[in-house]
């Protein structure tokens, strides 16, 4: 007689002695013992897994990031707005995490503070390629990776390629049959808003219907950087809310230092172009 409760009556294949289960697929071992805190802390756990899942999250971010330059470089929008899309939810599961890590108070956090050393999420060289990816191209962050040459080359390499807003400015040159100063396409500094782009900007938010596509993606965009601003801002907040306006354990400032950070602006003329419609 069958046992509803039981899976293998409804065809659920129960041996994998010869065949790939779920968790060889996923590698489920590795990622499981990947988790090694150095204190008896009970929050240390937390801490940990919450820095590694993100780090996950911007992994995929990236990913998604090479598929969005990929596309428009070639003209194939739709696919582009498809990953942006993504890469912004990806931003808002990144947004989510600080809300676990909140549930850690000052008192659990000094328990295993120490445990950390010199390590700062600052450091993460991820993150790093993420704000290069999107056009924050701050080179002085670099150094923090100078002990580590593989991460160095692929950073290098980040800088050498044209940032998403980059592609995104030749689709808009093209479209409105505007020429942009080299100044725009800066590859080893952050990008300046121009006031000549601004103008080719407010041509597509004024006759969006023309310029359909490049309004959408220019929403896209705004929207994707809506998303990485508030991750920003939670990551300020949930420092001040654990540690105060103590100095990080990378040395910076702290908050003080995250409070900078909100000032930098991805597409500053997707945000100044507003004002003048």
């Amino acid at each position: 007689m069958s046992d509803p409760r039981d899976p293998a009556d409804d065809g659920a294949q129960m041996s994998f002695a010869r065949d790939m289960s779920y968790g060889d697929y996923l590698q489920i071992d590795r990622i499981l013992d990947a988790q090694a805190p150095l204190s008896d802390a009970h929050d240390e756990m937390l801490f940990v897994i919450q820095h590694q899942t993100s780090e996950l999250w911007m992994k995929l971010a990236l990913h998604e990031l090479d598929a969005a330059r990929a596309s428009i470089g070639q003209g194939a929008f739709q696919p582009a707005f498809k990953v942006l899309a993504r890469v912004a939810r990806i931003f808002d599961q990144l947004n989510a995490s600080w809300d676990v890590l909140r549930t850690m108070t000052p008192s659990d956090y000094t328990t295993f503070r120490e445990s950390l050393g010199r390590s700062s999420g600052f450091q993460s060289h991820q993150y790093r390629l993420i704000e290069y990816a999107l056009g924050n191209r701050n080179t002085h962050l670099m150094r923090v990776h100078a002990h580590r040459p593989d991460l160095l080359a692929r950073l290098e390499a980040e800088l050498a390629r044209p940032s998403l807003y980059h592609v995104t400015l030749d689709a808009l040159a093209a479209a409105t049959g505007r020429t942009f100063a080299p100044e725009s396409y800066r590859r080893r500094a952050p990008h300046v808003a121009d006031p000549e782009i601004e103008a080719a900007w407010h041509v597509v938010y004024t006759d969006t219907m023309r310029y359909w596509t490049l309004y959408e993606l220019a929403e896209k965009l705004v929207d994707l950087e809506d998303y990485f601003r508030r991750w920003r801002f939670n990551h300020v907040t949930t420092v001040e809310r654990v540690i105060g306006f103590k100095r990080g354990t990378g040395g910076t400032s702290g908050v003080s230092y995250l409070r900078k950070m909100l000032e930098v602006e991805l597409f500053p003329e997707l945000w100044s172009v507003r004002g003048g419609l």
